[in-house]
């Protein structure tokens, strides 16, 4: 599966360690990481899924020098944050860690889309699964995709 993992391009070290924590278990279930491909939980989650082994994607909102060192596949939009729509259009499932309004931008539109949403300490929305742990977020991801 293709899972989206959004969040904010600057974190705290608790949540960069959640995120690489999630995308390095991504990667050890077989999915492909998707996400924004800047710095903060992006790099985070790319890091932990190219840890693993994992394959990671992103969807950038300007040009593909703009990605994070942990990016395999750069896709360079030049749309700025209308790549949000690519990245959640493109997403299995979401996991939403702690952002800003861009993430809560990609959380509104994973719910118009009926996307899957795991909240991992993110924003609390309706229509959002809430997880405390990248493991719950793994095992609400697996009932869910």
């Amino acid at each position: 599966m293709q899972i989206a993992v959004i969040g904010g391009g600057e974190c705290s070290s608790q949540v960069r360690d959640l995120a690489r924590s999630l995308g390095r278990l991504l990667a050890e279930q077989g999915h492909i990481l998707l996400c924004g491909g800047l710095g903060g939980v992006m790099e985070a989650a790319c890091c932990g899924a190219k840890e693993a082994g994992g394959l990671t994607v992103g969807i950038l909102p300007g040009g593909r020098a703009d990605a994070n060192k942990y990016v395999d596949i750069a896709i360079a939009t030049g749309m700025g944050h209308a790549r949000n729509v690519i990245i959640v259009k493109s997403a299995d499932a979401v996991v939403a860690l702690p952002g800003e309004e861009g993430t809560l931008s990609e959380i509104a539109l994973a719910l118009k889309m009926k996307k899957r949403i795991i909240s991992l300490k993110s924003w609390d929305v309706p229509g959002t699964i809430r997880a405390d742990t990248p493991e719950d977020a793994l095992r609400l991801l697996s009932r869910s995709v």
